[in-house]
C-alpha cells in the first residue's frame, strides 16, 4: 500500500472518529435537555421576579427607592458588614478546625477513617433546626457548658455564650464545618503519597514536604470548601435568628423583617438582588482565582 493510500485511510477515519464524537455530544445533549430546560425555567423565572418586585413600588411604577433605602440606610449597610463578618469568621474558624481534622483522616487506613467519618456526617445529617436548639440548651446561662465551667472553678459567673454573635458563630461552624471537610477530605485522599516519599527520600523534614508538597496539592479542595462554606453562610438564617436572640441581624433575617414591614415585597426583594449580585462577584473572583491555582500547580 502506497503512503498515498495510508494518508487516505487514516484522512477517512479521523472523519468518521470525528462524526461518531459529535454524534455522541449531541445524544448526550438531547438527554440532558430536559433537565437542563426544567433547571432554566426554576432559576430564571424566580430570579427574573425578584429583578421585577425590587424595582416597581406598590402602584406597579418602576422606581429605584428600594435600593436608595439601601445605601442611604446606615442599618442597612451595618447588616451587610455584620452578614459579611460573620461569614469571613465562621469559614476562617472551619479551615482551622477542619483542614487538621481532613488531614488526620487522610492519614489513616481508609476503614478507620470512613469509621471516625460517621462523627462528621451524623451531625450533618440531624435536622438544622435539632441542632441549632440544642446549642441554645448547652450555651444557655445554666447550660451544661455554663455549669461544667463553674464547677470546676473555671469562672465564678455565666458567661454570654448566647444572645450575641459569639452564640451565632458557634452554633454556625458548628453545622457548617462538614461542608469543608468533606471537599478537602476527599482532595486530600486523591494526593499521591509517593510525592511525599520521594520528598523524605531526598532529605525533606516531614513538616518542609507538608508545605512544599501536601499543602499546595490540597489547595483545590480547600478553596472549594471555602468557597461553600463562605457562600452558605451568606444566606444564614434558622442558627442567627436562634442564638442571636435578635441581637445580631444577617440579611436573610432582614429580609424576613422587610416582608413583614412593608406593605410590598419590593425592600425585601432589593436586599436579595443585592446579596445574589454580592455573592456572584465573590464567586466569579473565586472561580478566576481557582483557575490560576491549578494552572499554577499544573
Amino acid at each position: 500500500m502506497t503512503a498515498t493510500a495510508l494518508h487516505f485511510r487514516d484522512d477517512v477515519n479521523a472523519q468518521g472518529l470525528a462524526a461518531d464524537q459529535r454524534a455522541e455530544r449531541r445524544g448526550l445533549f438531547a438527554l440532558c435537555s430536559p433537565g437542563l430546560l426544567l433547571v432554566l425555567l426554576l432559576l430564571l423565572i424566580p430570579v427574573g421576579w425578584l429583578f421585577t418586585l425590587s424595582a416597581i413600588d406598590g402602584d406597579g411604577a418602576l422606581t429605584t427607592e428600594n435600593y436608595t433605602r439601601i445605601w442611604t440606610e446606615g442599618a442597612y449597610v451595618n447588616i451587610f458588614i455584620v452578614t459579611f463578618k460573620i461569614s469571613a469568621l465562621v469559614t476562617l474558624i472551619c479551615v482551622a478546625i477542619g483542614y487538621p481534622l481532613a488531614y488526620c483522616l487522610s492519614q489513616i487506613p481508609q476503614k478507620w477513617a470512613g469509621i471516625l467519618m460517621l462523627g462528621v456526617l451524623v451531625p450533618f445529617w440531624t435536622s438544622l433546626l435539632v441542632r441549632t436548639y440544642a446549642w441554645l440548651v448547652l450555651l444557655q446561662r445554666r447550660g451544661i457548658v455554663n455549669s461544667f465551667l463553674m464547677d470546676i472553678g473555671a469562672i465564678t459567673a455565666p458567661l454570654p455564650l448566647v444572645n450575641n454573635m459569639t452564640g451565632v458563630i458557634i452554633g454556625m461552624v458548628h453545622v457548617m464545618l462538614p461542608f469543608l471537610v468533606l471537599p478537602l477530605y476527599a482532595s486530600m485522599r486523591s494526593i499521591d503519597t509517593g510525592y511525599l516519599r520521594a520528598a523524605a527520600n531526598l532529605g525533606a523534614s516531614p513538616t518542609r514536604a507538608f508545605w512544599q508538597i501536601f499543602f499546595p496539592l490540597s489547595m483545590p479542595g480547600l478553596v472549594a470548601g471555602l468557597i461553600l462554606t463562605f457562600v452558605l453562610c451568606l444566606g444564614f438564617y434558622i442558627t442567627p435568628a436562634v442564638l442571636g436572640g435578635g441581637k445580631v441581624q444577617m440579611i436573610a433575617q432582614r429580609v424576613e423583617a422587610s416582608v413583614s414591614l412593608y406593605p410590598t415585597w419590593g425592600p425585601a426583594a432589593a436586599l436579595g438582588v443585592v446579596l445574589l449580585v454580592l455573592t456572584s462577584v465573590f464567586l466569579l473572583l473565586s472561580r478566576w482565582a481557582l483557575s490560576r491555582l491549578n494552572a499554577k500547580l499544573g
